[in-house]
């Protein structure tokens, strides 16, 4: 193993394989990864063009027990896709192995090693990399990213999911608590009866106690408890560090990141708590509409800080911004996703104002904002349905106009629906593709 490989790491995953599964459940549901979704990645890795043929490779990296490997095998079952599934615990790779069995897989590749040796695995280049979890606990995790990015397609893409400082500042307390508890104890078992016993009698005043609805998985077994509390080696990302490291570094003029570009989209949230005029609620201070105005990085460092419960970042890490879906483009198809959202639903919640800012309440995400849809945010919304290009869209708008001016055209309707897109799609909740992508699929 390379000198950054930590031998107490991978003792903890054959022996708590992580996360926890039960195979049996693949049986009765599928789990779902929030960055493995095809159409996420679509959206926001391929600019709307990929259409998962053509021999597409994906590399789950760091796989565990197969949540990310499973999902993707499902989606690209009827591809002639490849999916590698790569992992240094055999335990954990067992457990994802029986599912795939249950689930009648065979479009998944087994690989036993660790991510540090991809240079030399001689397993080829991917289009998608995903990596959840495991760079936070590499002793030198930009290592494990130059690792993987050794094995990238020059267009191709990886979803990332690191700790989040803020958000975990109860889980980092307990965790200096539990070092002090445990001393020089080096019995697991020992370590994780005192951590039970501990969190069963902690004061509500304790950081993590009053957290307690960040983080769940300390309820999850003892794999949950020693992963989250008694982790030999844990390391978490404020949004600016996240940056430095992978973007262009830009302290003070320095370039000394990766230089890639990167789409944050937290679990059910997309980017919203990244945003501050999103984060500020319905009554924002008169600050807000400045804050908008502000470079994105700056504006993603003051709402993580503003939010406080960022827990995890998960991320697309592209080479440049080409790779997400334009919006402006008339070719593009808008289409819901996420959850069973159509276009006279939506049309009825933007168009409840009569063109009139409105808040905008969203249950799923606890995001609300107040949203201007404009003159014809509504009816545009109405006529989404997933298959029409907004060229088509508009021109429908057109053939359907009533007033004695003339009807407005393309770029009169794409600034007008702007705010509600923007909306939309910072919750993931309106996403783009292009049709070639389709027409590919069904040849």
């Amino acid at each position: 193993m390379p000198p950054n490989y930590l031998p107490q790491v991978r003792s903890q995953y054959e022996a708590l394989p992580y996360p926890p599964r039960d195979p049996e459940d693949d049986r009765k549901r599928l789990a779902l990864t929030w960055l493995e979704d095809l159409p996420m990645i679509n959206h926001y890795c391929f600019a709307g063009k990929q259409s998962f043929q053509n021999g597409f490779r994906a590399l789950v990296a760091g796989a565990g027990t197969g949540d990310a490997t499973i999902f993707l095998a499902e989606q690209l079952r009827t591809t002639n896709a490849e999916v590698v599934h790569l992992d240094m615990s055999e335990a954990s790779t067992a457990l994802a192995k029986e599912r795939a069995d249950i689930r009648g897989l065979t479009n998944i590749t087994w690989v036993h090693d660790s991510l540090l040796n991809l240079p030399t695995l001689g397993l080829g280049k991917f289009d998608y990399i995903n990596c959840s979890g495991v760079l936070h606990h590499l002793a030198d995790p930009d290592l494990g990213f130059r690792a993987l990015r050794s094995v990238l397609k020059d267009d191709g893409a990886i979803g990332l999911m690191v700790y989040a400082t803020t958000g975990r500042t109860g889980v980092y307390q307990m965790q200096a608590l539990m070092r002090l508890v445990n001393g020089t104890q080096t019995d697991d078992l020992h370590k994780l009866a005192n951590t039970r016993d501990l969190l069963a009698s902690l004061p509500p005043s304790n950081w993590f106690m009053r957290s307690e609805d960040l983080v769940h998985d300390h309820k999850a077994g003892d794999a949950g408890i020693y992963d989250l509390l008694l982790h030999s080696q844990d390391r978490s990302y404020s949004v600016g560090e996240l940056f430095d490291w992978l973007g262009d570094g830009a302290k003070e003029g320095q370039h000394s990141g990766h230089g890639m570009h990167l789409a944050f989209t937290d679990v059910q949230r997309g980017r919203s708590p990244y945003l501050p005029h999103m984060v500020l609620g319905n009554k924002p201070p008169v600050m807000a509409n400045a804050l908008r105005q502000l470079p994105r990085r700056r504006q993603y460092e003051m709402a993580e800080l503003m939010i406080g419960n960022i827990i995890t970042h998960s991320l697309y890490v592209t080479r440049d911004a080409s790779c997400t879906a334009p919006y402006g483009n008339a070719e593009y198809v808008p289409f819901f996703f996420h959850e069973p959202l159509t276009g006279e639903m939506a049309a009825q919640v933007f168009g409840s104002n009569r063109g009139q800012p409105f808040i905008l309440k969203h249950q799923h995400s606890r995001m609300s904002l107040m949203v201007n849809p404009g003159k014809y945010g509504a009816k545009i919304l109405g006529l989404i349905d997933g298959r029409k290009s907004f060229g088509e869209i508009f021109d429908q708008f057109r053939a359907e106009w009533h007033g004695k001016a003339a009807a407005p055209n393309n770029e009169v309707l794409f600034a007008d629906f702007a705010e509600s897109y923007e909306a939309l799609n910072a919750l993931d909740r309106l996403l783009l593709k292009h049709p070639e992508a389709d027409a590919v699929a069904a040849n």
